[in-house]
């Protein structure tokens, strides 16, 4: 007979930070029963031309009984996935009532309306068939941050999420030091746990303390002010506007994420006794000593409000000469070209950059350094560390730190690989399907998929249109014209020659295929295919995209 067990398995979010898709099941490798931890994106890059989100695949979860969705925090790679995946991944949601606010507005952006959304207060408990699940406060940099600890026949996993120790953390209640300890105390099979900051000693720091820097920068800034930040760090957003009116300024929200979660923020209570922003119109007739803008962009996101300030495409919000922007958030590794060409941006404007660099203290993580890791394995004793939230090296790191406390057992799942935890030793039983969807044009594609594979390959090599006619009897009854895109060239006379050349090597090669092969189109095409990309090999040393129009006349 199959016997339980209690598995762990990661679709997202190992070996990479974001992207975070934890599965736990349980019961035999034949009927197992499972919940979904946290349904989180990914943004595109320099390598995914024109892909702006990236989900994970849950391929895997086709036929499974999947008895919910269960959220830690509303933290984009946590919740952004949600009304992507929402016909692929078909269970009840369940949130503490901030990330519910904002699961609600993604759901209703992507047309999602029969959504089984159930709010869980802080510290509530759930039970899923043999999943019974404690949430427990933790602190982080998003309201209402909260571990699980989830309950089993075969033992208690605590699954983390995103966390840090902040005892003074402005915004929510501190860590439930007490609360972990106890259950700590009742025994844990397996602790997954972030694993972002594992390479910084020390700890991460308190919101607090950033409250207080700003103030002290802001204090010294003359005209204008401008500050970006992540706009789900409410804690930062409370920080910067008590900052701002310390300071005497009011605050402009510049963004429309500024605006939904400062909304979200108002409904669970938080934001309390701080005065509400003003218009960006209102902005505008304001002194340059009096106004505080609060912009969404700080990785210098194209689209984002801080980036059309830079560019002078804002209608209402201008920076210039004298005026200052403060980046009071970290740079996210991949960001660092478009942070630094919005900096440079904005300088050529006129406007005073100042970053933690400058002033340390404006910014700190909100995940745990060294010294909070080793705190939380204190306070929970599991007998197995599942490291996660992190690229490969943070993976093992981590468990190299788990192993010097300890921890009994260490084990780093790649994404895709099932981590048998209970019964008997913790061990990697099998590879599932796993990878990534691309967000391409409103749809879900797959990550190989032609269109994005096609525009790699013409954002390098360029791409060549070729167009003919071809009579009835296959023989050519026009010009061949032959035009490229992305290709260099010295000059037009250049240019005209490069594709006058071209154009005669084609002619050449449809007229000395016969007339059965001139026929079908697929041969002309292949034909014309070879001979152009060996030439532009020849021409550009590069081997362009090539598309043949035939028109039969």
């Amino acid at each position: 007979m199959s016997t339980n067990e209690l598995v762990f398995l990661p679709l997202g979010g190992s070996n990479e930070i974001g992207m975070n898709l934890n599965l736990y099941g349980f019961g035999p490798a034949d009927d197992r029963q499972w919940i979904v931890a946290d349904v989180g994106v990914t943004f595109g890059d320099l390598t995914t031309p024109g892909i702006e989100v990236i989900v994970p695949d849950p391929e895997f979860l086709k036929g499974e009984t999947i008895l919910g969705i269960v959220l830690t925090h509303a933290h984009e790679d946590h919740i952004g996935a949600i009304g992507w995946l929402r016909d692929r991944i078909k269970a009840p949601v369940f949130a503490t009532p901030f990330t519910a606010f904002l699961v609600r507005e993604k759901l209703r952006e992507a047309g999602v309306d029969d959504c089984d959304l159930t709010e869980v207060p802080l510290g509530g408990r759930i039970q899923l068939g043999p999943f019974d699940i404690e949430y427990v406060t933790l602190t982080h940099s998003i309201a209402e941050p909260n571990g699980l600890f989830i309950t089993t026949p075969l033992g208690t996993i605590f699954h983390t999420g995103d966390w840090k120790i902040d005892e003074d953390p402005i915004t929510g209640k501190p860590t439930d030091v007490d609360r972990i300890k106890a259950l700590g105390d009742r025994g844990v099979l397996a602790m997954v746990c972030d694993s972002t900051n594992v390479f910084v000693e020390g700890s991460a720091g308190s919101e607090a303390m950033v409250r207080d820097e700003l103030t002290k920068l802001i204090g010294t800034l003359k005209r204008r002010v401008a500050v970006a930040c992540f706009a789900s760090n409410v804690a930062r957003v409370d920080s910067v506007m008590r900052a701002a009116a310390a300071c005497g300024r009011q605050v402009c929200l510049v963004g429309r994420s500024m605006h939904r979660i400062t909304a979200a923020a108002r409904h669970v209570g938080l934001l309390d006794g701080i005065p509400d922003p003003i218009s960006e119109g209102e902005a505008a007739n304001l002194k340059p000593d009096q106004v505080l803008y609060l912009c969404t962009g700080s990785q210098g996101e194209p689209r984002a409000a801080l980036s059309r300030i830079a560019d002078g495409n804002h209608p209402l919000v201008k920076l210039g000469a004298g005026d200052a922007c403060v980046f009071s958030s970290r740079v996210i590794p991949g960001n660092e070209i478009p942070i630094r060409s919005l900096q440079n941006r904005l300088s050529d404007l006129g406007v005073e950059i100042h970053t933690e660099r400058d002033h340390p203290g404006i910014h700190v993580s909100g995940h745990p350094c060294r010294d909070e890791l080793k705190e939380m394995y204190a306070w929970v004793r599991p007998q197995i560390a599942v490291p996660t939230h992190g690229e490969r090296r943070h993976l093992l790191k981590h468990a190299a730190l788990a192993e010097e406390i300890g921890i009994r057992h260490q084990i780093t799942p790649h994404n895709g690989e099932m981590v048998r935890l209970a019964p008997g030793l913790p061990e990697i039983t099998d590879e599932v399907p796993s990878g990534r969807l691309f967000v391409d044009g409103g749809i879900l594609v797959p990550e190989a998929a032609d269109a994005l594979r096609e525009r790699r390959h013409a954002a390098h090599n360029g791409m060549i249109f070729v167009a003919f006619a071809l009579d009835g009897r296959n023989r050519l009854a026009s010009i061949v014209d032959v035009r490229g895109l992305g290709l260099a060239f010295e000059n037009e006379d250049t240019i005209s020659d490069q594709l006058e050349g071209l154009c005669n090597i084609v002619e050449k090669t449809v007229q000395n295929l016969s007339s059965e092969q001139r026929e079908d189109d697929e041969t002309v095409e292949a034909a014309v295919a070879r001979v152009v990309k060996k030439a532009a090999q020849s021409i550009w040393d590069r081997r362009p995209i090539v598309e043949t129009i035939i028109l039969r006349v």
